[in-house]
Order: structure tokens, then C-alpha cells, then sequence
């Protein structure tokens, strides 16, 4: 396999045409080596339009929605990051390019390891991954720039919207399969977001993620 051709392939065929056009977000793809992230297993599905397994039950997001999750949370390079599920750590290193450092957990040991022996390998020190449930929020270091949850939640804590400096964004994707949505939350002032609905997806659920009160009969 050709993987430049491949990496070349994807932004091209998948990531472009789902509209993410941002020059800087296209570059990052090309600079951060996806396939260094993926079970050596997967190696050779780095660049196919799929969700990639990782052990634990617990999936690897597509390019497009990787992509497509950079370019909507604008991110600068002062900005403090929350990523909630570190997975392969593939999106840690991407948000770790573009922000100042990125606070990273995950409830899988397994992951927070590999990922860390990963970012190493590839040169990026500004992360701190840690292990722990962030469900329902991870305010110990903080108020937030950005915050990333990797998983779907049902119902979205209200922890992270107040975890958010005032300009602070999230991505969020919240629903039930198969009618999720992604959503973009901006803390416009002390207590005050504004959410846009970006698209429809269906993703991972979060462990342990805040279920909603559902009626018995």
C-alpha cells in the first residue's frame, strides 16, 4: 500500500467533500501519521472511511469526523483542551497541534498507556492523559477552552458547559442511536451558551454515560 497516496486519498475523498476546507486542519492530517495510532492489527484501514476497533468495545472515530471535530472547535494555540475518552490518542495529538495543552482522560488503563508510549514517539509532550471516569465531568483543572467528548451522551451534564471559560467551546454528541446529533456549545457569558446543531451522526456511547429519566410501565 501506498500510504501517501493513501493519506492523500482520504483528504480528498472523504474529508473534503464533508466539507472541512480549513488549509490548516487538511495540513495537520497530512503532518500527524494516522496510521502510528492504529491497532497494528487495523494498520492498513488507517485511511478507510470506518470507525476502527480498539479493544474494550470501544471504537476509533472516523477521518471525517476527526477532521470535521477540529475544524468546528476553531481552535487556538493558547487554548486549554478537555478531551474525555482518549482512545488511540490520534485526536489527542491533532488537538494537542493546533491548542497550548490538552488534559486527556480515559476510563481504559490499556488506553491512557499506549496513547502516551504514541504521542512520545511522535514528538508531542504539551498532553496529560490520566485515567478516571469524566462522565460527568472533569473539573480539576479548571475552566476550559475546548472541550472534546469523544462518546455520545444521552443527556450532557451540566458540569461541562460550567466548566467552560466564557469564548469556551464543545463538542458534544448527544442522542440516542440512530438519531444522534453533534452539537457545537459556546459559553457566550457567565452561565450563557449558545448551541448549534452541526449534523446527524451516531457514534460510541460513553461509558457510564448520564442516562436520561426514561417512563415504566
Amino acid at each position: 500500500m501506498n500510504i501517501e497516496q493513501a493519506r492523500f486519498n482520504m483528504i480528498e475523498q472523504q474529508i473534503r467533500p464533508w466539507d472541512v476546507l480549513n488549509q490548516q486542519v487538511l495540513d495537520l492530517l497530512t503532518k500527524i501519521k494516522r496510521e502510528d495510532f492504529v491497532p497494528q492489527t487495523y494498520r492498513t484501514l488507517a485511511f478507510v472511511d470506518m470507525e476502527i476497533p480498539l479493544g474494550h468495545s470501544e471504537l476509533m472515530m472516523s477521518p471525517k469526523l476527526e477532521a470535521r471535530i477540529l475544524q468546528e472547535l476553531a481552535i487556538k494555540k493558547s487554548d486549554i483542551i478537555l478531551e474525555v475518552g482518549t482512545g488511540s490518542g490520534y485526536l489527542t495529538a491533532l488537538l494537542a497541534e493546533l491548542g497550548q495543552h490538552v488534559h486527556s482522560v480515559d476510563i481504559v488503563p490499556e488506553f491512557k498507556t499506549q496513547a502516551s508510549a504514541k504521542l512520545q514517539a511522535n514528538g508531542i509532550r504539551n498532553t496529560s492523559l490520566e485515567v478516571g471516569d469524566a462522565s460527568k465531568g472533569w473539573s480539576r483543572h479548571g475552566k476550559y477552552d475546548v472541550i472534546v467528548i469523544t462518546g455520545s451522551t444521552p443527556v450532557l451534564p451540566e458540569a461541562f458547559m460550567q466548566d467552560l471559560k466564557v469564548g469556551g467551546r464543545l463538542f458534544v454528541v448527544t442522542g440516542d442511536a440512530p438519531a444522534m446529533t453533534a452539537q457545537l456549545i459556546t459559553c457566550v457569558a457567565d452561565g450563557a451558551y449558545n448551541t448549534v446543531t452541526l449534523f446527524e451522526t451516531c457514534i460510541q456511547l460513553l461509558k457510564n454515560a448520564v442516562q436520561p429519566e426514561r417512563f415504566v410501565f
